[in-house]
């Protein structure tokens, strides 16, 4: 547990979290909407295409996920988690990928370099992506959304986004309009996942902001706060079910065109 808060600026907040590798973690997930972040990927990506993943954390999604194309380059603000993308580009043995350091906010790719720009679960300058996107190039997003683990999030009192008065989707979608975008389209994506254990989903709360002082309406410090037992231990005995500990989940994805 952690014992002490901690206030700190975003860049560190999330060099902060340990890593953004979920694989150690043992759950199921029941998706009620039709809408997949790779196979949207996938529809728009020939040979040639050029594709930058922001966020791209130690690359898992990237090596296995992405189709064969071109280029792709990976970035991510946080020099371990690259060190640890580079670990696993060279075990999977694909030579269209590359990943490197680089700050979402203050991005140094070119201007009109790239046919298609991904974000999943990350911060974003839709101005910045606009740039380096090729004319008819696409951006596609998918994130986490204020009524993300709602009923966790009650039972604390706080969580990322928890009182914002706008949802995180409806913040990114008019960004990306006022960016200069067209063909704008919004997805809510409705999902229920079950955590085998309950070090399962501590390990869960551990990795992301789900239950930490985040907000996308302002820019003030980010603080990370002990996760009380008592109100964890109430949560896993109200939710846990045959299948799991039930955590419900509400992401959106964005897809648009330059």
């Amino acid at each position: 547990m952690w014992v002490t808060n901690m206030k700190i600026n975003e860049h560190d907040y999330y060099s902060s979290l340990a890593n953004w590798s979920f694989e150690d973690i043992n759950y199921t997930s029941e998706v009620f909407t039709n809408w997949i972040y790779e196979d949207e990927i996938a529809k728009r990506v020939n040979k040639d295409s050029k594709i930058l993943d922001l966020g791209t954390a130690a690359g898992e999604k990237v090596i296995k996920k992405f189709p064969e194309c071109a280029e792709i380059l990976g970035t991510d603000f946080s020099a371990e988690m690259i060190e640890s993308a580079n670990k696993n580009l060279i075990k999977s043995g694909r030579k269209n990928i590359s990943f490197r350091v680089m700050d979402n906010l203050k991005m140094d790719t070119p201007e009109d370099y790239f046919d298609l720009v991904t974000a999943r679960h990350t911060i974003i300058d839709p101005v910045q992506i606009y740039k380096t996107l090729k004319i008819g190039g696409y951006l596609i997003i998918r994130g986490v959304d204020k009524l993300d683990c709602w009923a966790l999030k009650r039972l604390f009192g706080r969580g990322q986004a928890y009182f914002d008065k706008k949802p995180i989707s409806l913040i990114d979608y008019e960004a990306i309009l006022e960016a200069g975008f067209k063909d704008v389209e919004l997805i809510p994506i409705h999902a229920i996942e079950y955590y085998k254990t309950k070090e399962d989903l501590y390990a869960l709360l551990v990795k992301t902001p789900i239950l930490d002082d985040f907000s996308e309406e302002s820019s003030k410090e980010y603080e990370r706060k002990p996760i009380e037992k008592e109100i964890f231990e109430k949560y896993v005995s109200e939710n846990t079910t045959e299948k799991g500990i039930k955590l419900i989940r509400r992401y959106y994805g964005i897809i648009a065109r330059k």
